[in-house]
């Protein structure tokens, strides 16, 4: 079943479920003046019953007010309305699709006149996001429990005015949408060869897509990247998307890896659990979906995307622990466990990337480690960096973008735990700070370009609803960090 319609309108649909936000303490404070003056009472009085008080985020579905055409009143609070921002209006208004989602309402009209076309344009993206699903497989029994409400309107005072705020919202929203769509999906139908062809499609868009098979690579001399595959009959593929809004200016350039399915190779996984490894390529979709939003939303800015797509499996080509392979920067790697094949992924997509685009700078995006997953729990991405700068405005974007970041360090003195005993490097350098030794083996593969390393194992997808706009599954995060990086330093 398709996610609901979701409209913008002056007026609130006949028969819908009404919302109308009210603020912490104050039952009469937004919303209220749409409604008869013979039903505010007896709304307060329920209010006041329930115990409700308007805590952000928090509703109560009350009986359908006299005489108003509405299937029943919902409020939703709004916290300190004075003080609401675009977050806080996302978090209104995706708390309440949740909250009425399965109530056996069809329609829904919430009530956002008085506030700014921005924050409307907040709402309307907060509903799209709520309400994703990725219920493609489903079959007719498991989409008839699908959520009831199909109709979602928001309802403000300038329709044209909000259109014209959510036109970058809505290029923003396809990119982590198109993410978490290619997060969701099974291994046997996302590996190399057809995401590549699903990126190749987005030239359609104004990207310009370039797809390197194993031949060209092995021209190129990227055997790190090229061994991680070797084991699988899906061949590796490296795919390179511009986006040019800013004639000549150099560029700015995310990198990412996308490991479609990861067995661990001949370093295989255990069996529990393994299934979850679909989404060990979350990485390379959040750089897809930075860059649909870009080239939706016309960025002034020139950004490039790489990732690098391969499957790892145990097959008898595939490679062993105890292998020597000399990455495109010519550093010889002994790998140590086959398990910890992103870092030789990225390895060679970011020696490709300096080496070509000469960017002003360049993040890497990698459900890396399960060491950061420790580090850090659920709820935050690491961010690794060799430039002060760079970290602070990913920071920055990131608050923004209510996504969670935390700095890490990159201390010299445990390149030691990566030195090798034949080679330049080892891929592992053990258990003590797991996260930290896998960024700085990136780190040799960056050149002196501006840099920086986004773990995002822990928050790439997840088993449970933390946030409401983000639901149960492929979170898409990143996208939203990355696009209001570019837009806020960089455009």
């Amino acid at each position: 079943m398709p996610q609901p319609t979701i409209t913008l309108s002056q007026t609130a649909a006949a028969g819908s479920a009404l919302a109308v936000i009210l603020g912490e303490g104050d039952a009469g404070s937004h919303g209220f003046e749409t409604l008869t003056p013979g039903s505010v009472s007896a709304i307060r009085s329920s209010l006041s019953a329930f115990g409700y008080k308007g805590a952000k985020g928090k509703s109560q579905i009350l009986g359908a007010p006299a005489g108003m055409d509405v299937a029943a009143l919902v409020v939703v609070g709004g916290g300190e309305l004075a003080k609401l921002d675009e977050a806080g209006m996302e978090t209104v208004a995706a708390s309440l699709y949740h909250s009425v989602k399965a109530s056996g309402f069809e329609s829904l009209s919430l009530d956002v006149t008085g506030f700014s076309p921005a924050l409307a344009a907040r709402a309307l993206l907060a509903f799209h996001l709520a309400s994703y699903r990725f219920d493609k497989y489903f079959g007719a029994a498991k989409l008839e429990k699908a959520p009831t409400l199909k109709a979602i309107t928001v309802v403000c005072d300038d329709v044209a005015a909000t259109e014209a705020a959510f036109v970058p919202l809505a290029a923003l929203r396809d990119g982590i949408l198109f993410a978490r769509d290619l997060v969701s999906e099974p291994a046997n139908v996302l590996y190399p060869q057809s995401y590549a062809d699903r990126v190749k499609a987005l030239e359609t868009i104004g990207l310009k897509v370039e797809v390197l098979g194993e031949t060209e690579m092995e021209k190129l001399g990227m055997h790190s990247l090229l061994g991680v595959g070797q084991g699988s009959r899906k061949e590796s593929k490296l795919v390179v998307m511009q986006w040019n809004g800013a004639g000549d200016a150099q560029p700015v350039a995310f990198v990412g890896k996308g490991v479609t399915f990861d067995t661990g190779g001949i370093s295989i996984k255990p069996a529990e659990g393994m299934e979850d490894m679909k989404w060990d390529m979350g990485g390379s979709a959040a750089v897809v979906g930075t860059m649909i939003a870009l080239a939706s939303r016309k960025a002034k800015a020139n950004a490039v995307g790489i990732i690098g797509l391969v499957e790892n499996m145990p097959d008898g080509n595939a490679q062993r622990p105890g292998d020597v392979v000399k990455a495109m920067s010519g550093t010889t790697i002994e790998v140590i466990n086959t398990d910890a094949e992103g870092r030789l992924v990225l390895a060679d997509a970011l020696w490709y990337c300096q080496d070509r685009f000469k960017p002003q700078f360049m993040i890497d995006l990698a459900t890396l480690t399960g060491a950061m997953i420790i580090a850090l729990g659920m709820d935050y991405a690491g961010v690794f960096s060799n430039n002060d700068e760079l970290a602070e405005r990913i920071g920055e974007a990131s608050k923004a973008s209510s996504e969670n970041t935390w700095r890490m360090p990159l201390p010299q003195q445990y390149e030691k735990q990566i030195d090798s005993k034949i080679a330049d490097i080892r891929n592992i350098g053990g258990r003590p700070a797991g996260s930290i030794t896998a960024a700085l083996f990136l780190q040799r593969f960056v050149n002196n370009v501006p840099w920086a390393h986004m773990d995002i194992a822990p928050v790439a997808w997840t088993n449970e609803q933390r946030l409401p706009t983000v639901p149960e599954g492929a979170t898409g995060f990143g996208v939203r960090t990355l696009n209001q990086l570019v837009e806020r330093f960089y455009e």
